[in-house]
């Protein structure tokens, strides 16, 4: 003998009339009670949780409401109401339980999370988006710092919505389709599907009057001009974060952060690694020869007299302390260090060829490279030949 169907109301403790919000609740109350998880030990859990889903798929649709109100459960029962028995077999009862589960979690776990729980108080405004802005500097602007404005095109908070997208800066309101999810579901056979809500796109609010001149969205492109510090000491590469400077968020969401790429040019007369400088000097052949002072050029524009012994090659190298690139972290100062490159004249005249080959016909001793050179490559020669 077939049992008869409890009210459907009696089953989810809410009286005969009772409103949309009150079966909502009503049913979550039961759900958690009865979840079968929470009664390991109630061998009826399982099927009092079911009964509990069924009267709710049933009671939060209107059109089945109506039809339940009318004629009870024969409403359900040999096709009528074009929907089907609610709970029996594999359909409507069956179908929706992972929507319970959803309903229960959203409820147990929504706050904790951040996330819907509490009748779609899921967040709605979004966060803007990071920039990202190249800036080339030269050398010398690294050395000394400098404070820099940029032209950056972003977006930023409509002021006249005030970010809510709505006119005259109105509160959106909560998505009647998906009551405020940004989600609905679907059922598909045995499967409920979910799916991004086609009426607010997925933000859990509608705006019915939307921002004339942002369009909804709460925030207009603009370029907008910035003041940036650029410190001394960076380098390609270097990265400088501006909170709060990227792109403003939607709906009155906060705004994402600039960050600005530093690139510094090459320069033609400095070579750069890290904190050190380099700088090739040309010398003259007797400058080298005889020794001298020479005078060379520094980053900050000012110039150091530089000895160059008597003798010296072409690649050697001297040191002129504390004239390299400052530090980005830290109060050091990098070293710059000259390289010598001793130049062979050239378009000589008639007296100068004569002085030099007089020179090269007793310069026997003047060139121990050369002559250790050679030697070694004589050497080299007669051991092949033996």
């Amino acid at each position: 003998m077939l049992m008869s169907k409890r009210d459907y109301y009696e089953v989810l403790g809410v009286s005969k009339g009772a409103s949309a919000d009150e079966i909502k609740k009503g049913y979550r109350k039961k759900a958690k009670e009865l979840h079968p998880d929470r009664n390991a030990d109630n061998p009826n859990a399982e099927a009092q949780f079911k009964e509990a889903n069924e009267a709710h798929d049933v009671l939060k649709d209107p059109e089945k409401k109506a039809a339940y109100d009318r004629f009870g459960h024969a409403a359900f029962e040999n096709g009528m109401g074009g929907g089907g028995h609610p709970g029996g077999g594999f359909g409507g009862g069956q179908g929706d339980f992972s929507s319970a589960f959803s309903d229960v979690f959203d409820d147990l776990f929504g706050d904790f999370m951040g996330g819907r729980g509490g009748g779609g108080g899921r967040a709605r405004a979004t966060r803007g988006s990071d920039l990202r802005y190249n800036l080339r500097i030269s050398l010398e602007e690294a050395f000394a710092g400098m404070q820099k404005t940029i032209n950056v095109p972003s977006s930023v908070t409509c002021d006249g919505c005030e970010g809510t997208g709505a006119e005259g800066g109105a509160e959106p309101t909560t998505c009647s389709t998906c009551s405020g999810m940004g989600k609905v579901r679907a059922q598909q056979g045995f499967f409920t599907v979910e799916r991004t809500c086609p009426t607010c796109q997925g933000t859990g609010q509608n705006i019915k009057n939307p921002c004339h001149k942002c369009g909804g969205a709460g925030r207009n492109e603009t370029d907008r001009s910035l003041s940036v510090n650029i410190p001394a000491g960076v380098e390609t590469g270097t990265r400088i974060r501006l909170a709060g400077e990227g792109e403003a968020g939607l709906r009155g969401g906060p705004s994402g952060d600039l960050y600005i790429f530093i690139d510094v040019a090459d320069h033609n007369i400095f070579e750069r690694d890290g904190v050190q400088l380099f700088c090739r000097v040309p010398v003259a052949m007797t400058k080298a020869a005889l020794g001298g002072d020479i005078e060379v050029p520094t980053i900050d524009g000012g110039r150091s007299r530089v000895k160059v012994p008597a003798g010296s090659q072409s690649g050697r190298q001297m040191r002129l302390r504390g004239k390299g690139m400052p530090a980005l972290r830290g109060n050091g100062v990098g070293d710059m260090f000259i390289e010598l490159a001793v130049e062979t004249p050239v378009n000589l005249t008639s007296k100068q060829r004569e002085l030099l080959q007089s020179f090269e016909d007793e310069s026997a001793d003047n060139n121990p490279e050369s002559s250790s050179f050679f030697s070694s490559v004589k050497g080299f020669w007669d051991s092949m030949k033996s």
